[in-house]
């Protein structure tokens, strides 16, 4: 797992071809932050959680949609977007923005960062795939960034894309943004859908907590 949050970065680099390019470098390192500091303090707090992760075999028990739609959401927020956006700061597709907007965009994409890793560390329970985890008794997290959204460790993916847009002077990053957060709904509906029907005690948090992924929108 450390080195995909190498490789990512060494990708947009290299796709950027350019060494200079402070704001490639930032994003990096917060993605590196937020990737390996999140894990670290999850296992401390749950010790085994990275396990249970990993496990091959508790992911054969993933529902079946899943077994697609996980892969594919974790590709759409990765690497489609780093090409693109290093291929556009080498092309210069997009004009360059303002210094002030860059900054705001690293800040978003921290932010959007920061709460996904929340929800791994607060949540003991939470798993690369959707499976009900009757062997670890499974209960409700409703803690935390939980108390926010149902699915916070989407949600602040889907709030770093935005961050990413103006961070890396990438209008181009749009559409493998857009097709990420397609994506992301579709497995949250799914997965919030299954979480209604099979974990006791769901659906009254649901209806607690209204939304899934943006407060006051869905």
């Amino acid at each position: 797992m450390t080195l995909l949050y190498l490789i990512i970065p060494l990708v947009l680099l290299l796709c950027g071809g350019d060494l200079g390019w402070w704001q490639g470098w930032v994003y990096s390192v917060l993605l590196f932050l937020a990737g390996i500091g999140g894990r670290y303090f999850a296992e401390k707090r749950h010790p085994g959680i990275l396990a249970e992760r990993a496990s091959m075999d508790k992911a054969k028990s993933a529902k079946s949609w899943d077994k697609i739609l996980a892969p594919l959401m974790a590709l759409s927020l990765s690497f489609p977007l780093v090409i693109v956006a290093g291929l556009d700061h080498r092309y210069e597709w997009t004009p360059l923005m303002p210094v002030w907007l860059n900054m705001l965009g690293l800040i978003i994409i921290a932010v959007g960062y920061a709460f996904a890793a929340w929800a791994i560390v607060e949540n003991r329970f939470f798993s690369t795939t959707v499976r009900i985890q009757t062997d670890r008794g499974h209960t409700v997290c409703d803690s935390g960034p939980y108390r926010v959204v149902r699915h916070p460790g989407y949600a602040g993916n889907l709030l770093a894309l935005a961050g990413i847009i103006i961070a890396l002077d990438s209008l181009w990053t749009l559409l493998p943004a857009v097709a990420a957060l397609v994506i992301s709904v579709v497995r949250t509906a799914l997965e919030d859908r299954t979480l209604q029907a099979e974990l006791p005690g769901y659906a009254d948090y649901a209806g607690r907590v209204r939304y899934r992924l943006f407060p006051g929108i869905y």
